[in-house]
Parts: C-alpha cells; structure tokens; sequence
C-alpha cells in the first residue's frame, strides 16, 4: 500500500519513512523543502537502498496534491507539512496561520474529491496550553495556546473533527506528540534545522560542536525542581513507529467516519537542565551556556499520559533519553565530517 507523507523530507517525517518502508508500506513523498533538506533523500536511499518518490510541492496548491493522488493509488495519508517553531510563531503569527491552516484545508479537500479516506495528522502536546494538572492525558482540557504554532493544531484538530462529524467518509488520528528528539541509529538521518534550531537538543549539539557560542537557558525561575522548564522528550524513532501504528488502527476501522486523538510521549518529564548534563554525561562534551530570560509563548512543564496510546495503538516508548541524545551527538558529529 502506498502512503502519502507530506513534509516527509523533515526530521520527524523522514524516520516515519523508513517505519513505513520496515512495516511493509511503500511511502511518497510531498516536501517544498522550505524547512527541510534534500540531503535527506541522499541519507534515506542509504538506509532504504532506493530513491524514494518525491514530489518537491507544496501542500498548500490544490493542483499539486490533485497530480500526486492521480498518479498514485494512496491508501493513507500522513499529514507532516507544517511550520512548528513556537518562537517564531510568536513573531510570525500570519505565516503560521497561513501555511498550517491552509495545508490541512487544501489536503482534506482534495482526499474527499479523490474519495482517500486515511488520515494521521500530527498535531501537538501544544494543544494542552499549560495545563493545571499533570501528566495530561487526552480528556485533560484543551487550555488558551500559548503560541500561534500551538493554536493552530487546536483549530487543525477542530477542523479533523468537524469532518469527520459532518458524515464524510474519512477516518482520522490525531498523534498529539510531545518532544521529539534524537536521529537514526545509522546517523544516516536526523534533525536538521535550517538556521537557528528552533528545538534544545539541536543548540546543545550545535553548541558542543563549536557551531555557535554560549547557548541560553530560557529562564530558572519557573515553578520546577531546578526552575527549568520540563517537557516529555521521545525518541523520534518511537515516534515514528506509533504512526505505523495509528495506520494499521485506521485500516482496520469498519466504520465509515472516525476520529480519535492520542498522545504520544514518555510519561516522564525532564528539564532543560537535565537534558544539558544529561548529554554532557552520555558524550563527555561540555555544553557552554548560561540562564537568560524566559522566551514568550513557551509552557513550563508538559508531559503525558500514555495509558490511551499503549492499549489503543499497541505502542510504547523504548529508547531512553541518554540513548537519544547520544544518536543525536553521533548526528552531529557526522554533519561536521560532512562539513554540514
């Protein structure tokens, strides 16, 4: 079965390729590489042993996905395409709105007039806000964002939802991550922000390698064990695989409409600075920083509750956070020999 994956040149798309190819799917690729590189295809072709298919579009032209579901018979569709930087959100609230709104509406069009009715969207923990209690799990209220990028996978899911209720043939997952971190375990492929990172772990990289100086700590003063802000850091590899998961949930629904939602986390929270001397540990490698202030539109502590994804989906967490950000370091070190 072929399965659409747009944004599927990213850091999270291109290892949900290669679960796809593992579990027996054949993937297809949509990427207008405005936040990705096309280096990517090299490093897949050396972990596939083939030249995916890539259709270099944008999701946002109706015209472009028509061409890709025309030539192709696709089963299921994984909906990546999306610009994710919460602090550039803040900045650039329009951009965000335009491009992650008008993604999924011009997706969702096109599926229903070319009757694909297979859906896993990505969405966010972002969707929580800053919650009042933890962990939070899929009934937790959905709070005011505290970005535009978190607000935008509120009104995505919203619009997933909607659909589904009005009738239409279409059954759909939202996977609701939370902080994806590390690379393959081939370094063949990894996080590759273009620019600044918009992510910790690629400054901490960044920063030991030598590519930039002393990172900031974006406060010490929020209500957590050491004042730094907590999140729930998973693999990206784990994460990948509950994608092939969330499909072969939706293949397997006799009903014609559908619609769920599932966090995808570790269930353990870890701070900023533990994450540093984490890393530090794992890679003997100093990582110079220093404490700053705190950075608009960010929550001070998230993560999940995965009791839903672990008996719905049949998945679960396994590579701890030592592991990741040792793949993430040996990412690195590869980029540098490359020049990268």
């Amino acid at each position: 079965m072929k399965i659409l994956v747009t944004g599927g040149a990213g850091f999270i798309g291109s290892h949900t390729i290669v679960e796809l190819h593992q579990a027996g799917l054949e993937p297809i690729i949509v990427d207008d590489f405005s936040n990705s590189s096309r280096s990517v295809l090299e490093g897949l072709r050396n972990i596939l042993g083939y030249e995916v298919i890539c259709y270099a579009e944008d999701c946002n032209r109706p015209e472009s996905l028509r061409r890709v579901f025309g030539e192709h018979d696709i089963a299921g569709v994984i909906h990546f395409a999306a610009s994710k930087a919460v602090g550039e959100s803040v900045q650039q609230p329009l951009k965000y709105y335009r491009n992650n709104l008008g993604s999924l509406f011009t997706l969702l069009t096109v599926m229903l007039e070319q009757q694909r009715t297979h859906l896993v969207f990505s969405s966010s923990c972002t969707v929580y806000g800053q919650p009042k209690e933890l962990p939070v799990n899929e009934n937790s209220p959905i709070l005011p964002a505290e970005s535009p990028y978190g607000n935008t996978k509120q009104i995505c899911e919203e619009i997933i939802r909607d659909t589904t209720k009005s009738g239409v043939p279409l059954k759909a997952l939202s996977l609701r991550y939370f902080n994806p971190i590390g690379a393959h375990p081939s370094a063949q492929i990894g996080e590759l922000p273009i620019g600044t990172p918009g992510n910790l772990v690629p400054f901490i990289t960044q920063t030991a390698a030598g590519l930039r100086g002393q990172m900031t700590v974006f406060g010490d003063d929020y209500p957590t064990p050491d004042g730094t802000c907590v999140r729930d850091y998973i693999h990206v590899v784990d994460l990948a695989k509950a994608h092939v998961k969330a499909l072969q949930l939706l293949f397997g629904q006799a009903a014609a409409n559908h619609y769920d939602v599932f966090n995808i986390g570790t269930g353990r929270g870890a701070s900023v600075l533990e994450v540093i001397r984490t890393f530090e540990e794992v890679t003997g490698t100093q990582v110079d920083y220093r404490i700053g202030e705190r950075r608009a539109g960010d929550i001070e502590q998230i993560y999940a509750e995965v009791n839903k994804a672990t008996e719905g989906l049949h998945w679960r967490a396994e590579k701890p956070l030592r592991e990741a950000l040792a793949d993430a370091w040996r990412w690195q070190q590869k980029l540098m020999r490359k020049g990268g």
